[in-house]
């Protein structure tokens, strides 16, 4: 693999306090989601900040794309590794862009079983709306830049309907593992892009020891709670999972956490909707919603460290995929069927998202024309009008809040 100077040397190595401030500010300020994120990247890290060429930044991108896991936040571990030289520049990296999202979310978990309130109880709803017409904008979004041909259209209605009809944690396995080998079957693969622009100071073993462990902890944690019996390590499997099989953007993380937290009765459904929409309103990656999750779920652990737990866990396996494939992408990238078989994938988890938007969305909280007409609103603020999701956040906050008093 060839290596270029101004990847694999970066013009001055940093440590560890300058990553976890420079990225502490993007975690404060980076609204409007992953693309969002990856555009604040752009500007203040390849333009300002010259820590990686414009191509190499590129390259890292598209190897973000092909992985599962939160597209921004690989991105953002990985240039935290390039510059510091290692795991550590990663880990302050993942810290700062993370942890301003998550103190918000845990501190909202804390408050919002208290909410009883007229005006509480319409500003939850109106999350729970935001929640709605932001899944809603990912379902357009994701089908207007991955499609479309006929064959892509089939294989995301054969995946909506598999998600609707099947049931369990594993069904979105299934919804997946559909998706590539249709894609194997249908779609013509293609070479990707070239990342020998972004060589990171990772070698082949460290790249295959981190593949390695995502290895172990996917098929063995399944393995060990079921042995154990362990509600802790049902907790860490659902989330590692879900962390696992994630492709297409942070939303579609949201069926998987329904199945690993709703499913079992660990967080009721209007919790989890109204958690949800009080993620938009945040700052950072939308995967920091298991934070939320982990603080309200019963039985224990819950709390500051459920939430915790539950943060560690859905995140780990991407930042461990892409520092395990980034020495290997360059050969991976030239096998036409794994571009095939991602094709299918893509298409495939639109299904799941729009599943999941009929349920447990649509149906848990539109419960009415007036609901149905907020809804709308936001979704044509932010498809239309192209509002920033705080901002939709914000509108339909205070239009709950001012239902809910007069009601």
């Amino acid at each position: 693999m060839a290596e270029t100077s101004d990847s694999a040397h970066p013009p001055q190595s940093g440590h560890f306090l300058e990553i976890l401030g420079v990225f502490l500010r993007l975690g404060l300020l980076s609204f409007g989601g992953p693309i969002a994120h990856l555009g604040y990247f752009n500007e203040t890290l390849v333009k300002r900040r010259g820590w990686i060429s414009q191509a190499g930044y590129t390259d890292l991108i598209a190897l973000s794309q092909l992985l599962p896991g939160p597209s921004s936040s690989q991105v953002g571990f990985a240039l935290g590794v390039l510059r510091g030289g290692g795991i550590a520049g990663g880990l302050a990296a993942w810290l700062g862009f993370t942890m301003p999202t998550v103190i918000l979310l845990l501190a909202f978990a804390h408050g919002a079983s208290a909410f009883r309130e007229p005006w509480q109880v319409g500003l939850l709803h109106g999350l729970k709306l935001v929640a709605v017409a932001i899944v809603a904008h990912a379902v357009w979004s994701m089908a207007r830049t991955l499609a479309w041909d006929r064959r892509l259209i089939a294989i995301a209605i054969v995946a909506t309907a598999m998600a609707l009809t099947l049931e369990g944690g594993w069904a979105q396995i299934g919804v997946i593992a559909m998706g590539a080998l249709a894609g194997l079957g249908l779609i013509k693969g293609g070479e990707g892009p070239d990342i020998s622009h972004a060589v990171l100071p990772i070698s082949r073993r460290q790249g295959g020891m981190a593949l390695a462990a995502f290895a172990v902890l996917f098929l063995g944690l399944p393995l060990l709670a079921a042995a154990t019996g362990s509600h802790l390590l049902d907790l860490i499997t659902g989330f590692f999972r879900s962390g696992s099989l994630v492709f297409g953007g942070g939303h579609v993380v949201l069926p998987l956490l329904h199945d690993v937290v709703v499913a079992p009765g660990w967080v009721s459904v209007g919790d989890f909707v109204a958690g949800y929409g009080a993620t938009q309103a945040m700052p950072g990656p939308v995967f920091s919603f298991a934070a939320f999750l982990g603080a309200v779920a019963s039985p224990a652990p819950n709390g500051v460290l459920g939430g915790m737990i539950a943060v560690v866990s859905l995140f780990l396996p991407g930042l461990l995929l892409i520092y395990g494939m980034l020495p290997f992408w360059n050969d991976l990238r030239r096998i036409t069927a794994v571009q095939a078989a991602m094709r299918g994938v893509n298409a495939a988890v639109i299904g799941l998202l729009a599943a999941a938007f009929y349920q447990p969305l649509w149906t848990s909280t539109v419960t009415g024309v007036g609901d149905i007409v907020l809804t709308l609103g936001g979704f044509s603020a932010l498809v239309f009008g192209r509002a920033p999701p705080w901002l939709v956040v914000i509108a339909l906050g205070v239009i709950g809040i001012a239902l809910g008093v007069l009601a």
